[in-house]
């Protein structure tokens, strides 16, 4: 008889872990729990009944690197290669990205020119940013914050305004609380590797590419800067259900897991509102603070690790327009938190995606990013908070950031609460606590998701590659 894999928690980590043990040469019998009544997780897709869609997570899906052939890999597996909405390396919203300081939509510096000369908002010409990467010495300290890091490579103003608000469009996250050896692992290892973070970029680390497919090569020769698909980024986790629930996966919603405990023989119960379940091994993947409340006494040690993974509530307040039109065309811009903490950015959906309209062709969707690390301080209580101060306040950023007068037509607003996990300074040392003593107990526990290793879509489905072939070997 097969051994029982129970696999907890149904957003695209979950999913893909019952993926990847479905695909297996031998495969387990794989039960996966999900405490809501649907599966997917963050990503969440509205569909209108023009067509329009919606997204209220991730929007779109980076291609590069090993990460991003192997969800290519599997979107191909998947039978959704017709599904593929490509953003190729020459569309504006490719090319343009902005910022908001200083009152004013600023275009971030490309080609030589933006090299060269001095580029609003920046004061100088930014190759002496990459002049004092290329002359610094190389940092000692094993970690550092986003920020310092940053500030010590480019310069403050780098630091301070275009790093300050990536990490607030990555993360929703401050900067100068944040790991840069966790949140940047490429910029950090460069620097290691080659003393400049430019030069360990230019010349790579020689990582292999991931699963080669049609798409990962389309998506090298027309340089996609991202994709989604055209039902929206949850048609992934619904095919994704599909295709394990064929292969005999049991899913099972609405079933949230209450304790977690260790037979003698080894094996674990799982205990649910209306019962238990036995597995040979649990991959979980909760965020780190749900799956600390369920441990057994005895792993104490290790939920005390989890407890300290925070995470951020980011409102997600998406608008559309009719009968207007942008100042600028490009992704969307990001504002730093020195101009407005209270708002992280608004992503022109309708520019990159405007297969999403639906009937509405013309229409203006826009996405507005609220809250993040400065939630609390700006708007209280997540779970209190009125929609109407959310909509009335993304509403105000678009009129005066963008000039949009009229009021939108549609507009949803989700509080996605602790939905990005942050990777504080100190986080490499507490996953590597956590990996030890996981392999000290010889605990059947397998750790998946954005809680650890990365907080892309992308990250979450490599987490749970690794994680089952591990497992099975």
């Amino acid at each position: 008889m097969p051994p029982t894999v129970a696999v907890v928690g149904g957003g695209i980590s979950g999913l893909a872990a019952c993926y990847y043990l479905a695909r297996s040469p031998n495969p387990p019998k794989v039960l996966l729990l999900e405490a809501s009544a649907r599966l997917g997780g963050w990503l969440q897709s509205t569909r209108t009944a023009e067509g329009t869609v919606f997204e209220h997570g991730p929007r779109g899906i980076r291609p590069g690197g090993a990460v991003g052939a192997d969800t290519l890999h599997m979107v191909s597996q998947l039978g959704l290669e017709g599904d593929i909405l490509p953003v190729l390396g020459d569309h504006l919203a490719s090319r343009n990205r902005f910022l908001y300081t200083g009152g004013a939509l600023h275009k971030l510096p490309s080609g030589l020119g933006g090299l060269l000369w001095p580029v609003p908002p920046f004061s100088r010409a930014l190759i002496w940013s990459g002049l004092q990467d290329l002359l610094a010495p190389a940092g000692t300290e094993p970690d550092e914050s986003v920020h310092s890091f940053a500030q010590r490579r480019f310069g403050r103003e780098v630091a301070d305004v275009a790093v300050d608000s990536l990490c607030r469009g990555v993360f929703a996250g401050d900067c100068r609380a944040l790991s840069v050896r966790c949140c940047f692992p490429a910029l950090f290892q460069a620097e290691r590797r080659r003393r400049s973070v430019l030069l360990g970029l230019a010349l790579g680390s020689g990582k292999q590419r991931g699963a080669e497919s049609e798409l990962s090569r389309r998506a090298r020769t027309e340089r996609w800067s991202q994709w989604s698909l055209r039902g929206g980024m949850e048609s992934l986790a619904q095919a994704l259900a599909t295709f394990v629930r064929q292969r005999g996966v049991e899913l099972q919603c609405q079933a949230p897991l209450r304790r977690l405990q260790r037979h003698r023989d080894g094996r674990w119960q799982l205990t649910l509102p209306d019962g238990t379940v036995t597995a040979d091994h649990v991959v979980s993947a909760l965020p780190a603070a749900a799956l600390a409340e369920v441990l057994p006494a005895e792993a104490e040690q290790l939920a005390q690790e989890l407890r300290h993974i925070p995470a951020v509530t980011v409102a997600v307040v998406n608008l559309q327009y009719q009968g207007v039109t942008l100042p600028v065309t490009g992704f969307g811009h990001l504002v730093p938190s020195s101009e407005d903490a209270s708002l992280l950015g608004i992503v022109y959906d309708s520019v990159a995606f405007p297969q999403h309209n639906g009937t509405a062709a013309t229409s203006v969707r826009l996405t507005v990013m609220l809250g993040g690390a400065w939630f609390q301080q700006s708007f209280g209580d997540p779970a209190l908070v009125a929609p109407a101060l959310l909509l009335q306040r993304a509403q105000a950023a678009v009129k005066e950031q963008l000039g949009l007068e009229s009021a939108p037509t549609h507009s949803i607003i989700r509080v996605q609460q602790a939905c990005i996990p942050q990777y504080m300074l100190g986080h490499w040392r507490r996953t590597e606590r956590i990996r030890q003593f996981l392999a000290e107990q010889q605990l059947p526990l397998s750790l998946i998701g954005a809680s650890y290793a990365g907080v892309s879509v992308n990250d979450c489905i490599a987490s749970a590659k690794a994680a089952v072939g591990q497992l099975l070997g």
